[in-house]
């Protein structure tokens, strides 16, 4: 799918398809931004013959290094940036990468995933047309939209690590699904610590563009001050999850502990009884005890007291 909004001064936004687009040339100056969401090869070509730029491929949209994620040539600005989300319902984590060239009058956005960033920043524009007049005003726009996604995505995490963190509490059972939520949740804090890095380095070097970002300078320094207070609540999120880890081990190894003590405390008491058991179960001729009238009895006393005597020596010595 392809939408391209043409946003002339004080009129509503329009929005093309790619056909009115090839046949009405001459609104080309009037069209403030360019979404690619899912497009074909021959769709790619015909926009980028069409406004004479050239998208990154998916494996360019991957790279980690800075080059790659940040260009700026000839009055053009490249970006590529990483999307976390987590799916409804699953909970399970989703990354993805958008493309964004920014020109001096319109904005593209490549994407292969739908965002509900995206889908709010269209409907600020539609409801505001004059205040998202040019292409730089919307790409702001969309990065206040995805930096609002991610402060609401890490309030989420947070609240979602202290119910793990009153389980481990209050909660006398241990199971292992608690360790594998908070595996799960170190996982989308270090995603989302990765993005918010990656948005904080664009946001830098955007600032140092006089000529596109100049107008928008205030809201790119309160976005990059939110992102940094983000990080920071995502580095505490992470030391707190590792606390929560280090926690449930030392209460699973205290609770197999208990259990070993238990078994260790069973085996003593019972060691006492069973000698006795296996020394007048020898089968030797001549044996005293054998004839006694009371040597039975005599000899599950003698069982039951060597039982109570380890017993009363591991109480009193407070091993129970």
């Amino acid at each position: 799918m392809i939408r391209i909004f043409q946003l002339p001064q004080y009129s509503q936004i329009k929005v093309l398809t790619l056909k009115e687009l090839t046949n009405i040339s001459e609104i080309r100056t009037d069209i403030a931004w360019v979404d690619l969401q899912n497009p074909t090869i021959a769709q790619i070509k015909e926009i980028e013959e069409f406004f004479g730029i050239t998208f990154p491929t998916r494996q360019q949209q991957e790279e980690i290094e800075t080059s790659s994620r940040y260009l700026e040539n000839s009055g053009i600005i490249k970006i590529n940036s990483t999307f976390v989300n987590i799916v409804p319902h699953t909970g399970a984590l989703e990354e993805h990468e958008m493309s964004f060239i920014l020109t001096e009058k319109t904005l593209f956005t490549l994407r292969y995933f739908d965002s509900r960033v995206i889908s709010e920043t269209v409907k600020k524009i539609k409801q505001f047309p004059m205040i998202f007049a040019n292409a730089s005003k919307i790409f702001v726009a969309i990065l206040e939209a995805r930096t609002d996604f991610d402060a609401d995505l890490m309030e989420s995490v947070s609240k979602y690590v202290a119910e793990i963190s009153k389980k481990i509490n209050y909660d006398n059972r241990l199971d292992e699904k608690l360790l594998l939520k908070i595996n799960e949740s170190q996982d989308l804090t270090m995603s989302l610590r990765e993005a918010l890095f990656d948005k904080q380095r664009v946001l830098s070097s955007l600032l140092r563009n006089e000529d596109l970002m100049l107008e928008n300078y205030n809201r790119l320094r309160i976005i990059i001050k939110d992102i940094n207070s983000l990080i920071e609540h995502a580095n505490f999120n992470f030391t707190r999850l590792e606390y929560l880890q280090n926690s449930f081990l030392g209460l699973l190894n205290i609770e197999q502990n208990k259990v070993i003590k238990t078994f260790t405390v069973v085996s003593l008491v019972f060691m006492p009884p069973t000698l006795i058991a296996s020394i007048y179960g020898m089968n030797f001729d001549f044996m005293p005890e054998l004839n006694s009238k009371f040597g039975y009895p005599i000899a599950l006393v003698l069982m039951l007291v060597s039982s109570i005597i380890p017993l009363a020596i591991f109480k009193r010595k407070k091993w129970l």
